[in-house]
């Protein structure tokens, strides 16, 4: 990571297909609350979604900056207590420069 370039974290999500939805309904309606919670914190202003759904190694990928390591890493942990999130949801620091997902330092989160 560069020492000059802003700090990004992005919250990588399992795509655990929800087993329970009725056929028909989205295998994963777990992301239209992903969305409208970090969409929320967004237009708060407390966060700024870069990547909103990103799909990396098997897993759904909001990409946030905007705020402090502290703040960025509270969003992720909050984003895996959400109703419905699966489990084994992780965040990556990176930063700005990265030249793609999932460079940086990775921490579990649940």
């Amino acid at each position: 990571m560069s020492e000059t370039a802003e700090l990004v974290v992005e919250i990588h999500v399992p795509l655990t297909p929800d087993t329970e939805v009725a056929e028909g309904e989205s295998r994963f309606p777990w992301i239209e609350s992903l969305v409208e919670f970090t969409a929320e914190l967004d237009e708060g202003g407390e966060i700024f979604v870069v990547e909103e759904g990103d799909v990396f190694n098997e897993a759904y990928v909001i990409v946030i900056t905007g705020a402090d390591e502290s703040t960025l890493m509270g969003v992720a942990n909050r984003v895996a207590n959400l109703p419905g999130i699966p489990t084994g949801v992780f965040a990556v620091q990176t930063d700005a420069d990265a030249d793609e997902l999932g460079q940086g330092t990775v921490v579990e989160i649940s």
